[in-house]
């Protein structure tokens, strides 16, 4: 079975911990970097990862892009909702159906 983990600044992800998930709190850029890697690698099917670490890290995470496992999904910080993790959800839902059925506008 495949465990899930969230990754960023210890503000946004320490709640998560009460919910079961394992937290991995950072705060550099290496440390973030060679924390998702051992991660994707580890055992972990999905990681949830705050936005404002998602856009420092976009070139790590580009290396699993292309990978069913691990899904890497961003989530809100403590300073709120950046919308880059809805724009990632919407692209993978256009690229799953084939077209932009999503916010569509009439």
């Amino acid at each position: 079975m495949y465990k899930i983990a969230v990754l960023g600044d210890y503000d946004s992800i320490y709640g998560f911990a009460t919910l079961g998930l394992d937290t991995f709190p950072v705060t550099t850029h290496e440390e973030a970097a060679e924390e998702l890697h051992k991660l994707a690698t580890g055992g972990y099917g999905i990681i949830y990862i705050t936005e404002a670490w998602a856009d420092q890290l976009k070139h790590e995470i580009a290396r699993y892009q292309e990978e069913i496992i691990p899904a890497i999904i961003q989530i809100p910080g403590i300073a709120g909702n950046t919308g880059a993790g809805v724009a990632g959800v919407k692209k993978s839902v256009e690229v799953a159906v084939g077209s932009d059925i999503l916010f569509s506008q009439q």
